[in-house]
Parts: C-alpha cells; sequence; structure tokens
C-alpha cells in the first residue's frame, strides 16, 4: 500500500524548516494574492497570485492594483496597523482600470501587522481574496430588497412606473425607460397586445445616469411607437424578454426600422440592451428598455434574470395601481353625479361654489353642498360633511343630499329638517352595523355634519341652523366681516339631542360663506389661523363671486390635503317692494270679489294681464277656502318674480289634502283645479298656521330646478 496522501509523521523537519517550507508555500503556491510592505509600505515580496492582479508593480506595491479610493483606503488603514499593531478588518475594493481583469472583479483586501520575535513591527501583509461571485449576489439581493421597499409606495401609476426606472438606474442599467398601455393610466382594463402592427404606447418615466435623460427620444407623457419588427415590438407580442449587445443583425435591424431611436443609440455609445415585458397576473401592460452605454461591461443572463425579476415586482404594484384608479374614477364619478351639476339662477342669491377632493390615496369624500329653490321667491342654502372617505361617504352623502332636498321641499325650518335628518343618520348607521352581522340598534359608524340655512328676500331675514358645522361667515356691504355666532347643535347621527335655529337680519349685498372644515383645517396653522384667513380673504372688495372662490381654495385650502372641502358662496339680494302686493282679508266670503279686483289691477301694473284669468280663478279658490277652514286671519300676497306667486296664509295649521271630488259633491274640488291651473302648489307650516302657495312660470322664464 503507497504513502500517498497519508500526511507525514511529526517533527519530519526541524521547526526553521517548517517555517521556511510555509513561507515558501505562501509565497509561490497559495491562491490567495498575497503581498508584504515593510514598515515605510514599500513592496518586499509578493506571490504569484498577486502578480496575476496587476502584474509587477514594483515598490507601489498593493496601491498599484487597487483603484484611486480603494488604494487611499489602504495606506490609511496599513498606516494604521502599523501604528497599533492591531490587524485591519476586511473590506471590499477594486481593481483599478488598467487592469486585465474587468473591473466588476471584487476583492475582500485583509491587512495584519508582521512582527520580529521580540514584537517589534517590521510591516504588513495583505491579502486579498476574490469575493466577486459573493459580492454579487449581495449587491442583487440588496437591490431586490431596495425594489420591495421602494415601488409601490403609492397607488399611482405614474409614480409607481418612475419608481421602478430609480430602482433600475444606475444600479442595473445606464438608462431605463418605461412604456405602458393607454389603458393602465386611466384605470381601464388592459386589451391583449395586437399581434400584428407597430403597437402605440405611452412613454411613462425615463431615467439615466446622465443629468436631463439627453438620450430619451420620448418624453413621459407622449406617444411611443414601437415598430412592428423591433425586438421591443416582438417583446410585447410573445410576452418573453430579449438580450441585445453591440450592433448585431438584430440591433442593426433595429435602428433602421426606427431611426430616432437609432440615432440616439449611436450618438451616445449604447451598447447592450434589455427589453423586459410588465406582465402581471397574465395581462401585458407596457415594457421596459434598459441601456448600458457608459458602463463598459455588457448585461449578462444573471442581469436579465435580476431585470425580470425587478420588473415583476413593479409589474403587480402597477396593476394594484390601475385598479385602485379604476375603483377611484368609479368612485369620483358617483360622488360627482351626487353633487349639483350647476347651480340655479334665482332672484334671491347670486351664487357659486367650489368642491376639492382630498388626496387620491385618500379615496372621495363626502363633503357636499346644495342650493335648493323654495316658495315665495326664497331659497335654502346647505353645506354637509360626512365622515369619512370611499364609497360609503360618498354613498351617504348622496342619500343625505337626497334627504334634504325632500325635507326642503316640505318647507321644514332649520331645526326641524336637522332633526329628521338625524333620524336617517341614525337609520342608516343600524343598518351599517346590522349588515356587518351586529344586533339592530347598535351604534354605528357613519356620523355627518350639516349647515342649513333659509333666506327670504322679501324680509330680508335668515333663518339657520347647525349640526356640528362650522359657522357660517358673513359679509355686510360696509365690508365688516364675522362668523354668525349659531348654536353648535351636535352632529348628525348621536340622536336625542335637539337643534335650535337664530334668525338673522342681513342687508342687501352681503355675502354669506357656508364651508366644510376641510377648507380651514390644515396640519401646521390650525383650525383658528384657517378661519382667521378665511374672514380675511371674504373681506377684501371688489372681487366676484367666481374670483373669490378661486382665491379661497388656492389661500386656504392645505397643499397635501387630508380631508375634501366644499365651497359655497352666496350674495344675499331683495326684491323690490313693487314686486309684491299683500292684502288683509276679512273672513267674510263678501270679500272675495274686490280681492279678485285688487288682484287684477296689480296684474296690470305689473305688465302681466295675461295671467288674470288664471290668478283670478286661483285667489278666489284659495281665498275662498281659507275664509271656509283658515280661522280669523287671512292674508293673500302676491309676488312678481321669475314666476308669479300666489300666497293665502291664515291662522290654522290644518294642513290641505286634494281629493277627488264625487259627482254630487259641492266642494273638494278647489285643490284640484289650482293644481291643474298652475305649474307648482303647496302649503308650509308657519309659526302662527300655514301658506298655501302655487306658481305660474311667466313667458320668458322657465321653471328653476
Amino acid at each position: 500500500m503507497g504513502t500517498e496522501g497519508v500526511p507525514p509523521e511529526p517533527g519530519w523537519l526541524s521547526p526553521e524548516a517548517e517555517e521556511g517550507a510555509l513561507a515558501h508555500w505562501v509565497l509561490s503556491g497559495h491562491t490567495v494574492a498575497v503581498a508584504v510592505h515593510d514598515a515605510s509600505l514599500r513592496l518586499v515580496r509578493e506571490n504569484p497570485a498577486m502578480r496575476r492582479l496587476g502584474g509587477r508593480v514594483g515598490r507601489h506595491g498593493i496601491t498599484a492594483v487597487l483603484s484611486a479610493p480603494d488604494a487611499a483606503e489602504w495606506q490609511a488603514r496599513a498606516e494604521r496597523v502599523l501604528h497599533t499593531g492591531q490587524p485591519a478588518s476586511p473590506f471590499v475594493c477594486r481593481r483599478n482600470t488598467r487592469a486585465e481583469l474587468d473591473r466588476r472583479h471584487v476583492f475582500a483586501a485583509a491587512i495584519t501587522p508582521l512582527r520580529e520575535p521580540g514584537g517589534r513591527i517590521r510591516g504588513v501583509c495583505t491579502t486579498m481574496t476574490d469575493i466577486t461571485d459573493q459580492q454579487r449576489d449581495k449587491d442583487r439581493l440588496a437591490l431586490l430588497n431596495e425594489a420591495g421597499t421602494r415601488i409601490g409606495s403609492t397607488l399611482d401609476v405614474t409614480h409607481t412606473a418612475q419608481e421602478l426606472a430609480d430602482v433600475i438606474v444606475p444600479a442595473l442599467a445606464d438608462f431605463v425607460a418605461v412604456d405602458l398601455l393607454d389603458a393602465l393610466l386611466s384605470g381601464d382594463e388592459p386589451a391583449p397586445v395586437p399581434t400584428t402592427g407597430a403597437p402605440a404606447l405611452r412613454r411613462t418615466a425615463n431615467a439615466s445616469v446622465r443629468p436631463g435623460v439627453p438620450e430619451a427620444v420620448v418624453r413621459p407623457g407622449d406617444v411611443d411607437v414601437h415598430p412592428e419588427h423591433t425586438p421591443s415590438a416582438r417583446v410585447l407580442r410573445t410576452g418573453r424578454p430579449t438580450l441585445q449587445h453591440s450592433f448585431g443583425p438584430a440591433v442593426t435591424a433595429w435602428m433602421e426600422e426606427d431611426p430616432i431611436r437609432g440615432a440616439s443609440m449611436r450618438k451616445y455609445g449604447f451598447h447592450s440592451w434589455m427589453i423586459v415585458p410588465i406582465i402581471a397576473r397574465g395581462t401585458t401592460l407596457g415594457v421596459a428598455l434598459l441601456g448600458r452605454s457608459l458602463r463598459e461591461e455588457p448585461f449578462d443572463a444573471d442581469d436579465l434574470t435580476l431585470a425580470e425579476e425587478l420588473v415583476a415586482r413593479a409589474a403587480v404594484a402597477l396593476d394594484n395601481a390601475r385598479r385602485f384608479t379604476r375603483e377611484r374614477s368609479s368612485a369620483v364619478a358617483l360622488q360627482q353625479s351626487l353633487l349639483p351639476q350647476w347651480l340655479p339662477r334665482l332672484s334671491a342669491v347670486e351664487a357659486a361654489s367650489r368642491y376639492l377632493p382630498a388626496a387620491p390615496r385618500l379615496g372621495v369624500g363626502g363633503d357636499w353642498f346644495d342650493v335648493i329653490p323654495l316658495s315665495g321667491a326664497r331659497v335654502a342654502l346647505v353645506v354637509g360633511d360626512v365622515v369619512g372617505h370611499g364609497l360609503q361617504a360618498a354613498a351617504t352623502m348622496g342619500r343625505l343630499r337626497t334627504a334634504v332636498r325632500t325635507l326642503a321641499d316640505v318647507d321644514l325650518a332649520p331645526d326641524e329638517l336637522l332633526t329628521h335628518l338625524d333620524d336617517l343618520v341614525l337609520r342608516l348607521s343600524a343598518e351599517s352595523e346590522t349588515d356587518r352581522g351586529t344586533a339592530r340598534g347598535e351604534a354605528g359608524d357613519i356620523g355627518a355634519t350639516c349647515l342649513y340655512a333659509v333666506y327670504d328676500p322679501v324680509s330680508g331675514r335668515c333663518s339657520l341652523a347647525r349640526a356640528g358645522h362650522p359657522p357660517p361667515a358673513v359679509v355686510r356691504p360696509d365690508g365688516s366681516a364675522e362668523f354668525l355666532d349659531l348654536p353648535a347643535g351636535p352632529p348628525l347621527g348621536l340622536g336625542g339631542l335637539p337643534f335650535e335655529a337664530r334668525e338673522v337680519d342681513l342687508p342687501e349685498g352681503s355675502l354669506l360663506a357656508l364651508y366644510t372644515d376641510g377648507l380651514v383645517s390644515s396640519r401646521e396653522d390650525g383650525m383658528d389661523a384657517g378661519l382667521d384667513n378665511l374672514l380675511r380673504t371674504l373681506a377684501v372688495p371688489g372681487r366676484t363671486l367666481e374670483d373669490l372662490c378661486t382665491c379661497l381654495v388656492t389661500d386656504l385650502a392645505p397643499e397635501h390635503r387630508t380631508d375634501d372641502a366644499a365651497l359655497l358662496l352666496a350674495r344675499l339680494r331683495r326684491l323690490d317692494a313693487r314686486q309684491v302686493a299683500a292684502w288683509d282679508l276679512p273672513t267674510d266670503p263678501a270679500a272675495v270679489p274686490a280681492v279678485r279686483a285688487d288682484a287684477l289691477h296689480t296684474l296690470a301694473d305689473w305688465g302681466l294681464e295675461e295671467e288674470g284669468y288664471v290668478t283670478e280663478l286661483v285667489v278666489s279658490e284659495l281665498v275662498t277656502n281659507a275664509i271656509r277652514y283658515g280661522g280669523d286671519s287671512i292674508r293673500l300676497r302676491l309676488i312678481r318674480d321669475r314666476a308669479l306667486i300666489c300666497e293665502v296664509a291664515d291662522t290654522s295649521s290644518t294642513a290641505p289634502h286634494m281629493r277627488r271630488a264625487r259627482a254630487n259633491d259641492e266642494g273638494g274640488r278647489g285643490l284640484l283645479l289650482v293644481a291643474q291651473l298652475t305649474d307648482r302648489w303647496g302649503s308650509r307650516q308657519t309659526t302662527t298656521g300655514k301658506v298655501i302657495w302655487c306658481e305660474q312660470t311667466l313667458p320668458g322664464d322657465s321653471p328653476e330646478t
């Protein structure tokens, strides 16, 4: 049996010989690069492995092998080792550009002191180990981790595409362009890429190691057409990535078919390309083009694998952003359909409004406003704010706005209207909790605030009530501005607590501002500062309502809004005394003919003789009804506004009901006749009784909606 592979017996050499043999092996046969420097850091010895790294480097030693920054680092560390006698921890370094191997090679350099038997330090020994593969794997892992934290930080398609580009450059490529289907940007479901023709995509992001991205032939937001036979078009159709080097046949054909892009590739010296499809959940969303020009190393298969992983992570984030865009667009469309599409033209007020959505990541909100024409030329102004964001808030807002319009048609006082609205919010909360499987009647999470105001242009009085809402601001014609002191009232949805209305006299030309807290609240200044700014901006004279709305939303609304905001401005007007005629009537049927005659004379003064026949019948029926059923005091009022309004007030609180009279009935046809002859009719309760009213549309005017 031979002795090959059997370790020698201990003591086969003298200690001196063993040390010499070990030193010879380290400096001649060891694969680890070794260099020995004296106390002046001049090269004394180096083994063949070190010479293979940089050739014979003479007295400069290791500094001739390393790149300039790493050479300076080695120098500092070696001097520290000579001074302290403590080994330096390994550090990562790269070769200089004169090295025969490419610059992607990475080494770990360790420096240890060399001592005499007496302990005196005579020099340092440097060992360099090739860790290119380990470092490359570490860098790739770090890049993937960075992509996981940076890509998809928002639900915005454009921002996500730019995040992908910024992660890739300069870590993997010198230039990158991201092209996406238009459907992705609008939130629609992407259609399959055509199998023929030149696909047209939208350039969404560019990035480059060169300032200003001069290589890009298409700017973000523009259309990028990919000619049919180019590699990028094939990648889009097949869904498979491609790797192209230098100016081979495929790249040459690409440059000929796409000459503008080809000219840029030649100008900036691109020598290597990767084209990766952006695919999420089996659907192609676009393509990413990566190029190298300043970096000498071409892309390899590992780079393509890394690019595919990065793009795949971004594709999921892009598709999530697309889905969010679609859902938000649907929610915004729903919300916009629930808000007033225009404000009615009324004699009582001149109105203007603005709605500002919150940040897209928060979803749609529940702020709303409305201008509602009421009987007697009056107008209702309302602003509300539903708690929360999303489709539920928008849907709740729509239900509350519809409820307010319905209750306004009944001509409820502001405090009564808020009481009914409070009951509605309680029912919605109970339904919401029931839908979630909880017991009916438990408190829900639906809440809202509201401010409701009714302005009468005949008397100039405004009745207001609020439910947990910020108070309205008023600017009078003399320029004085203040917030109206209204009882706060609880927010809607608490239940059991009363609301209180207040009446104020407002001069003609006064400006009334209703708003939600999203307009005046900001993280920096706080609500009080926002309210002060609101009053200060409202008091600036000489602005139209539209200009004033623009100034308010520009100056007051926070740049990064965490809540949506609604604003409603109303310039109050008064009806001229010549547009109103009123009579106090006795409760005697014999007075009816004289009342009819007075009404006809008034219409003649107004130039409305053509409406005389219908008005005479309406006045006769309503006054006769009031005399028969209405109590002791009766008052007739005619108002010439955009419509001719006839009102009869009495002291009875009994609401009228229209019924179908039988053939032998002597009465019961009065309200039916009024309803047939006029455009609108109704009744409203007052503190002293009720008012029955009707309207006739005048020539040249249409009923307001």
